[in-house]
This record gives structure tokens, sequence and C-alpha cells, in this order.
């Protein structure tokens, strides 16, 4: 089959997708997200009698950990395909991708199943990560001489 005709196949059984309907819920997810934080950086920060500076530490724990504990569970992967990028894009994203490479290799052992493996998505993740701060810190140098 030639490769136009397999592309006009493939594009005429793909589901469509709603993507103004798909960007609400993101937004939506994404900001529920945001308020669970910010309470549990204000629930950390008057329990531990700590500023908020130092309680956001203990709310990305909680987060990761809630975040892995539905991986775990398998939740998480049903609740994503219904908010998307909501819950995708945060820090609970991160602990899933983790998580779920922990999970899928930890037959093959801990050094060559989840050592080699946990960090195949959340590698990219982690080094895109370093490099745009690092240029952005660069430039913010360059730009603005650090005096910001």
């Amino acid at each position: 089959m030639e490769k136009y005709k397999y592309k006009e196949l493939v594009d005429k059984y793909k589901p469509k997708e709603d993507r103004l309907k798909n960007t609400f819920i993101a937004f939506f997810i994404g900001g529920a997200l945001g308020i669970i934080g910010e309470f549990l950086l204000e629930l950390y920060s008057s329990l531990l009698h700590i500023p908020t500076s130092q309680a956001g530490t203990f709310m990305i724990i909680t987060l990761i950990f809630v975040g892995c504990l539905l991986t775990c569970f398998g939740f998480f992967d049903n609740w994503v395909s219904f908010a998307k990028a909501g819950l995708i894009v945060p820090i609970t994203g991160f602990a899933h991708s983790m998580m779920s490479a922990a999970l899928d290799y930890r037959k093959e052992g801990f050094v060559t199943g989840i050592g080699a493996n946990m960090f195949k998505l959340a590698g990219t993740v982690i080094i895109y990560g370093v490099v745009s701060a690092y240029v952005f810190g660069l430039m913010r140098i360059l730009l603005f001489g650090g005096n910001i």
C-alpha cells in the first residue's frame, strides 16, 4: 500500500479530538491541582509553624507521593485519559512517569530493571529542564546583569 493511501485510511478512522474541550478540562483540572497544592502549602505552614517557602517542600513531597500511590493502584492512567495535560504537566505527571517505569521493569531486578529503565521518559524531562534552566539563567545574567 502506498504511503499516502495508508495515511488517508488512517486519517479516516482516527478518532477526532475536541481540542477546545480538552483545553478547558486540562485547565480546570490543573487549576484544581493548583488549589490542592496551595491548600497543602497553607496547611503545612500552619501546622508546622514554618514559612510557606519551607512548606513548599512538604507540599511537593505530598503531591509526588499521592501521584506514585495512585499510579501503583492503577487509578492515575484512567484519570489522565480524562484530565489530559491537567495531571501530566504538574509534578504528579513526573512522579507518574517514574513510578510507571519502575513498576513495568521491577521483575528484571533493582539494577537492570528499575535502575536502568526508570529514567527513560523522566530522563528527557530532567535533561531539558536543566538545559533550559541554564540557558534562561545565562540569558538573565547577560541581559540584566543578574540584578533582578
